[in-house]
C-alpha cells in the first residue's frame, strides 16, 4: 500500500487521486490559516518552487482540530492563501487528521510513521515526506521549517 491508494476532495470540490502524483517526491502538510505556524505557508511556496521543476509536489490539507485555527469554508481557505501567501500548490478540502473520522491517508501516514511518543498528528504543519514510489520517508513536526526539510526533499528528488 502507498499514498497512491487513496483519493482526497480538492479544494475546489473535485475528487484527485493521488496516484496522478506518482513518481514525484510529495510533501504532505496538515495546514491551518490562523496558527503561529501559518507563515510557514510561505516557505512551503519556496519548496514548491524551488523542487517543482524536479518532480516535487507539497500538499496542503487544511484542518480545524488544533484550537479552531481553520473556521472558515474551503472557498476562505483559498481566497486567504492565494491573497496571503501566493501559493500555487494543490490545496485539499478541509480534513481531520485525528480520531474517527480522520481520512484514511492521515490514517496511513501516521501507522508508517510514528511522531514523538505517539502516532497522533499533534499541530498543524506537521509534515509527510513521499517517496517517488509512494512510501513515507519521513515525519517532520511543526517545528521543523520547511527550509531545514530542503536537504531532504533535494535527496529524495536525487
Amino acid at each position: 500500500m502507498s499514498v497512491y491508494d487513496f483519493t482526497a476532495r480538492r479544494n475546489d470540490g473535485t475528487q484527485q487521486s493521488l496516484a496522478d502524483y506518482r513518481g514525484q517526491v510529495l510533501l504532505i502538510v496538515n495546514t491551518a490559516s490562523r496558527c503561529g505556524f501559518t507563515p510557514q505557508y510561505k516557505g512551503l511556496q519556496a519548496l514548491q518552487d524551488r523542487f517543482g521543476g524536479r518532480g516535487f509536489s507539497v500538499l496542503g490539507f487544511p484542518c480545524d482540530q488544533f484550537g479552531h485555527q481553520e473556521p472558515g469554508s474551503d472557498a476562505d481557505i483559498r481566497a486567504f492563501c492565494d491573497n496571503s501567501f501566493g501559493i500555487d500548490f494543490p490545496l485539499f478540502a478541509r480534513i481531520e487528521v485525528n480520531g474517527p473520522g480522520a481520512h484514511p491517508l492521515y490514517r496511513f501516514l501516521k501507522a508508517r510513521k510514528r511522531g514523538l511518543l505517539t502516532r497522533a498528528i499533534k499541530w498543524n504543519f506537521t509534515k509527510f515526506l513521499i517517496g517517488r514510489d509512494g512510501s513515507v520517508l519521513a515525519r517532520f513536526p511543526p517545528t521543523r521549517t520547511p527550509e531545514a526539510i530542503a536537504p531532504a526533499i533535494d535527496k529524495a528528488l536525487s
